[in-house]
């Protein structure tokens, strides 16, 4: 696996602190913290900060960004 930014890793790692599944949260934020630049704070909600991140949607049409 690619290793993502320090910007990426660490806002991230605050992001996913939480999560019940915190390998997939952190994938999942990576990718969407490197196309965006952006990761909301704290460990859920508050995506109004990220519009790209908030808008970012899976092959599903459901939100791709945790």
């Amino acid at each position: 696996m690619a290793a993502g930014s320090p910007f990426c890793d660490s806002k991230c790692g605050v992001r996913c602190s939480e999560a019940g599944r915190k390998d997939r949260c952190l994938r999942f934020c990576g990718i969407c913290c490197e196309k965006c630049n952006c990761v909301p704070s704290g460990t859920y909600g508050n995506k109004d900060e990220c519009p790209c991140y908030r808008d970012l949607k899976n092959s599903k049409g459901t939100a791709k960004c945790p």
